[in-house]
């Protein structure tokens, strides 16, 4: 199993010289998994371990569903033009840093997964050439996964250990934020000196700007749908219930608010603006991509073999941070809710609640994933909607990544040696 998952990533990794699209590649990655798990376990066996796996799955799933149909759709009203417009500067560093800071804080008070995908919809209303603007998409997924580790509703693992009671809110930030920030703003910083010139915005065609929405409409969706955005991690505070909920009822209102904004348009024009019309236009080849990845991690999960993985770690390196620094590296890879879950099943009867452990686990599994673009939801959703290599990621951002991830783990070991 470990070879096949090995050889599918290569597989993966090599997309556009095979000419061969990853969503099928991860597809038949994880059919092939599970029949490797089936004649191993038994189909008993077999049968109850995918039904959990893909309870979680769809889970994931819908929420990315839901999130990437509410952006199309206030993209389709034009809605992002509200911030577009205020950004005057065409300074290619100046920008790199307005939308990397943007990302940061609002994947701590959002998600890391939904403020990826909002951004992008911004970078394609701000940048008109494709290579420039996946020198952005690369940041804002470190800015995005960055962000979200420190904030206890701002990754799926952070939410973990919030939830299990292994930390604290007030403590996850004040011990994390400066960790997390320097995992950004060191890839930030040495990505701004390879940036020069300015950025070319896109040119909207004659056929848009004919469709184009009025203000008041564009204003609604705009505010509503990022409204909706935001009351997801307060609708799960308030009722219980998982993320995804939150996002379909999001979805519902905002489905029902444009249906009715736009009854009275004729039918050429309704699909355009509506979401039976703009859920077309979502990704869903990056969904069936994500979905083989997560199905292919859970068959390893589900053989033990990242419980093995996990007890190796403690047995051969023995050392907390650097298990944490482990745990991240392996991230990029693997996903990290299966190596959360492992580590916390590990050591929930080693380390008491806000202990450095739970702290630096919740920073390493969420920066860690940068490194690789596979690595993180956002990553992941990114590459889906950009079109992003593989390849392309890893020659130039993945080193910066990596510096950024292994700064911030230094320096949370240091302030906790030598600071508190």
């Amino acid at each position: 199993m470990i070879i096949v998952f090995i050889l599918g990533y290569i597989l993966i990794a090599l997309e556009h010289p095979l000419k061969v699209n990853k969503s099928a590649t991860a597809l038949l990655l994880a059919v092939i998994m599970w029949i490797l798990f089936v004649f191993s376990e038994g189909s008993i066996r077999f049968e109850a371990e995918l039904m959990k796996h893909l309870a979680d799955i769809s889970a994931i799933l819908f929420f990315l569903l839901g999130a990437m149909t509410i952006v199309e759709l206030i993209d389709s009203h034009e809605g992002f033009r509200i911030i577009t417009n205020k950004i005057k500067t065409t300074r290619k560093v100046k920008l790199l840093w307005i939308i990397s800071l943007i990302t940061f804080f609002l994947s701590s008070i959002l998600d890391n997964l939904t403020t990826a995908i909002v951004m992008v919809a911004l970078l394609r209303e701000l940048i008109g050439d494709k290579k420039e603007r996946w020198f952005f998409a690369g940041m804002v997924i470190i800015a995005a996964n960055s962000g979200g580790a420190f904030s206890p509703i701002g990754d799926v693992t952070t939410i973990m250990l919030w939830i299990g009671g292994y930390v604290t809110t007030l403590n996850i930030i004040l011990q994390t934020f400066i960790p997390s920030a320097l995992s950004m703003v060191i890839p930030l910083a040495l990505l701004s000196i390879t940036l020069k010139g300015d950025i070319k915005k896109p040119a909207r065609s004659a056929e848009e700007h004919r469709h184009a929405t009025n203000p008041s409409e564009r204003n609604i969706v705009f505010f509503l749908g990022i409204g909706l955005l935001l009351f997801v991690p307060v609708f799960k505070t308030l009722t219980g219930l998982p993320p995804y909920m939150g996002m379909l009822l999001g979805l519902g209102i905002l489905w029902a608010v444009t249906e009715i904004m736009h009854k009275s348009k004729n039918d050429a024009y309704r699909p355009m603006v509506t979401v039976a019309g703009v859920i077309r236009r979502v990704d869903t080849p990056s969904i069936l991509f994500f979905l083989g990845i997560l199905l292919a991690v859970a068959a390893l999960q589900s053989a033990g073999h990242l419980t093995l993985l996990a007890n190796s770690l403690d047995k051969y390196i023995g050392n907390p941070y650097l298990i944490n620094v482990m745990i991240g590296l392996l991230s990029s890879v693997v996903d990290n809710v299966p190596l959360v879950a492992g580590a916390i099943g590990m050591y929930q009867n080693t380390y008491p609640t806000d202990h450095y452990f739970w702290e630096m686990l919740a920073y390493c599994a969420g920066t860690g994933g940068s490194i690789l673009i596979i690595g993180s939801a956002a990553g992941v959703a990114v590459m889906g909607m950009e079109k992003i290599d593989f390849i392309w990621y890893f020659r130039k951002i993945s080193f910066w990544a990596f510096i950024g991830f292994l700064a911030g783990s230094i320096a949370y070991w240091a302030m906790r040696v030598y600071v508190f």
